[in-house]
């Protein structure tokens, strides 16, 4: 599918660009201000893990990424399509074809009353998929997520884990650009955990497969490609894994990403486009800066300095 509203911003393989993205909700006569002004970037083939405290703004970003929540201001670009400018029309296409989604609650991925088979085949038939067609593909997205023999079952004769393998096959069905997962490993025992994320990272390996994932795991965070920390609707800070880890002894402390290691890991702190930025809490904690900070512009860095000092 192909909605291209206008180019896609952003850098040559970026697959989804975020520009002052905002999202306001109205609860009765309350306006609450989900995301304030948030930029992010996600190249293809890439996996992003997403981390914050609750009501940070990680859902509420997957919703209006996934297509499921229009933005209140500014631009969100994915695989060429403007979801600031879409009809619903448009927008329904767009859920169907560009992006896929792998909930936390098992529930939310399959329908109960339907076998692994017909689940998986469902997608495919309101996109107008040939009969054969999508059957032969559901065989072979069962076969990619180790379900190949359980395709007669329903999801109540499941484990967990084998009932979000099935999830992320309906997900795939309709070969999407981007996979989007809110803790797709939250209600899974630590093993079976770890056995659904390989899977995971196998298909955006194996298949160049763009995946963002909401999640509360450390160990999950640890292994994607970055990992991005919202705060306060902004993205704050982006976590990098090293390409070889430091030394023993060469590095100290971790991230402020949920305790990533900074002997694997690198953190920055994310600075948008009017040059906003937010401070990593313990600096904040740490430092008495009263609200105001001196900034001192050297010849290849910039300082802030508590004012008065």
């Amino acid at each position: 599918m192909s909605h291209l509203l206008e180019p896609l911003k952003g850098a040559p393989d970026a697959l989804m660009v975020c520009d002052n993205l905002v999202k306001i909700y109205k609860v009765d006569d309350i306006e609450v201000v989900a995301l304030q002004g948030l930029d992010l970037e996600v190249r293809r083939g890439e996996m992003v893990a997403l981390v914050g405290a609750s009501g940070s703004g990680k859902s509420t970003l997957l919703n209006v990424i996934g297509g499921l929540d229009a933005p209140s201001a500014g631009h969100c670009y994915v695989a060429g399509n403007d979801l600031t400018r879409m009809s619903e029309e448009q927008r329904t296409l767009y859920r169907c074809f560009e992006v896929g989604h792998v909930w936390q609650q098992s529930g939310r991925n399959l329908l109960p009353e339907l076998t692994l088979q017909e689940n998986v085949r469902l997608p495919q038939a309101l996109a107008g998929i040939p009969a054969g067609q999508r059957a032969r593909h559901a065989d072979e997205l069962l076969e990619q997520v180790g379900l190949g023999h359980m395709g007669k079952k329903r999801p109540f004769q499941l484990s967990g884990g084998e009932q979000q393998r099935g999830g992320i096959a309906v997900a795939l069905a309709n070969n999407p650009s981007l996979l989007l997962a809110d803790e797709p490993t939250g209600e899974l025992d630590s093993t079976t955990a770890d056995e659904v994320f390989a899977l995971l990272r196998h298909l955006n390996t194996s298949m160049g497969l763009t995946m963002l994932l909401v999640t509360h795991d450390a160990g999950i965070a640890g292994l994607a490609d970055r990992t991005i920390a919202i705060r306060d609707g902004r993205t704050s800070t982006e976590t990098v894994r090293r390409e070889e880890a430091l030394a023993p002894g060469t590095a100290n402390g971790a991230s402020a990403v949920i305790g990533l290691s900074s002997q694997t890991h690198r953190e920055s702190v994310l600075i948008d486009r009017v040059g906003r930025l937010q401070l990593p809490r313990e600096a904040v904690e740490r430092i008495d800066f009263n609200g105001r900070a001196e900034v001192r512009i050297e010849d290849d860095h910039v300082e802030l300095w508590p004012t008065g000092r």
